[in-house]
């Protein structure tokens, strides 16, 4: 895979998280803005109000995947399909359901409060949350990377070679995304507003930015990192 397609690749998830904040902040989305009743109710509440940055996380996960599906491979358009379709059902099911936040934010918001009531500090117990929700997203989107056949050509080496340099990349990846999960948390500490209980404005659409952009690069220059190793390994 060229230079320029693994920096395509690992920036387009960023590009959709920001893609759908200039949508929500240019068209004036909130409460307000008509959706279906049955929608509304499973889209608007307390992880949505307390998480609001989560809404734009999604998107980075849903491009991830299509990312993935369309980069040059060797993984054939059947695999691909299918297992786009698999890894995209299985992130938006523990992203948004029940409702909104689905199980990755429970897990983080249950989490961090079962390890505070236990008197775990504050500051390590959100740690723990964002970990937990880190987790189960970044393995919706290494199940369904796999599922659809990893972009770029496999490393030479062992078995056992290519296994340890797997563990290494998941738990790199993990650690990336963990902290992306306890920066876009932080939305509210960092002066984001009131949204979607009204409109962004331009001081809150700036913040999210940076922190979508902060908290996205290491994953970002992580998975570029890896597709370039891979095309000099080819």
């Amino acid at each position: 895979m060229a230079a320029p397609t693994a920096w395509i690749v690992a920036a387009a998830p960023l590009a959709a998280a920001l893609a759908a904040l200039a949508a929500a902040f240019l068209t004036g989305f909130d409460q307000r803005s008509a959706m279906p009743p049955d929608l509304a109710v499973r889209f608007y509440g307390f992880f949505l109000d307390r998480y609001p940055l989560f809404a734009f996380a999604i998107p980075y996960g849903v491009a991830r995947l299509l990312a993935v599906a369309l980069a040059p491979g060797r993984s054939g358009a059947l695999r691909r399909v299918i297992g786009a379709a698999l890894g995209l059902g299985l992130l938006l099911g523990l992203s948004l359901h029940p409702t909104f936040g689905g199980m990755v934010l429970r897990a983080g918001f249950g989490t961090a409060s079962g390890a505070f009531l236990n008197g775990t500090p504050m500051a390590a117990a959100y740690a723990l949350g964002a970990a937990a929700a880190a987790g189960l997203f970044g393995s919706a989107l290494g199940l369904g990377a796999a599922l659809i056949g990893r972009p770029g050509t496999p490393r030479p080496g062992s078995r056992l070679r290519r296994a340890g340099r797997a563990i290494l990349h998941a738990l790199a990846g993990f650690l990336a995304l963990w902290f992306a999960a306890a920066l876009i948390g932080l939305a509210h500490d960092a002066g984001f507003g009131p949204w979607p209980r009204r409109p962004l404005d331009a001081r809150d659409a700036a913040i999210a930015a940076g922190l979508l952009t902060a908290g996205a690069l290491p994953h970002l220059l992580l998975v570029a990192a890896r597709l370039r190793r891979a095309t000099r390994a080819a």
